[in-house]
């Protein structure tokens, strides 16, 4: 019977305290909070937000605590989401390659492949310096002009995509698949008048 009363007692006096940390004052703001170093380190404090285009650490805000609190809940739910999604993608055994194509204003994936990335790699100022990314999806990139030469990162999971190669592709090689993708519909002939 005296180890119920203990035990029950340690479980009251439990709750009470973890109920006295979780009321806070509704007027409080989150700077105030942050003013005792001891919560210096809790999330609400180290957490940053964009405020009308500034970087700004949440502490040095005039927003309530209970307000700072939800958005810290939804910026660690975010972050787990994403950790969650990269951890799929590397068990589902994630392979990239990086393709180098010279000499062309476009750049593209090998079948099964998601272009990741597309950069200029290689350029002179004589021949116009770099060039303007202009298009990038799924499937290709497209610069406003044609570069000397770009490295485009395409990724697959392992088991949708061929084994990864690293080439380098120049623009005779490229020009086919260009020139089918741009070739103008061929319109037959009209007569002129004199």
């Amino acid at each position: 019977m005296k180890f119920g009363k203990i035990l029950s007692g340690g479980l009251l006096l439990a709750v009470l305290s973890v109920s006295a940390c979780m009321n806070v004052p509704a007027d409080m703001t989150v700077a105030e909070y942050c003013a005792n170093p001891k919560k210096a380190n809790e999330n609400v404090c180290r957490l940053k937000v964009e405020i009308d285009g500034q970087s700004t650490a949440l502490a040095d805000t005039n927003m309530r605590l209970a307000d700072g609190l939800k958005l810290t809940a939804n910026a660690q739910a975010t972050a787990d989401a994403a950790l969650a999604k990269a951890d799929q993608a590397l068990a589902n055994n994630m392979v990239c390659e990086t393709t180098t194509v010279q000499k062309s204003s476009t750049g593209s994936c090998r079948e099964g492949y998601t272009l990741t990335s597309c950069t200029q790699t290689r350029f002179t100022y004589r021949a116009g310096g770099p060039s303007i990314l202009r298009e990038i999806n799924d499937e290709q990139c497209r610069f406003n002009d044609r570069v000397l030469e770009m490295q485009v990162r395409c990724c697959g999971t392992a088991s949708t995509v061929p084994q990864p190669v690293e080439a380098v592709v120049t623009a005779e090689e490229a020009a086919p698949a260009e020139a089918a993708a741009e070739a103008p519909a061929q319109f037959p002939e009209a007569p002129v008048s004199p």
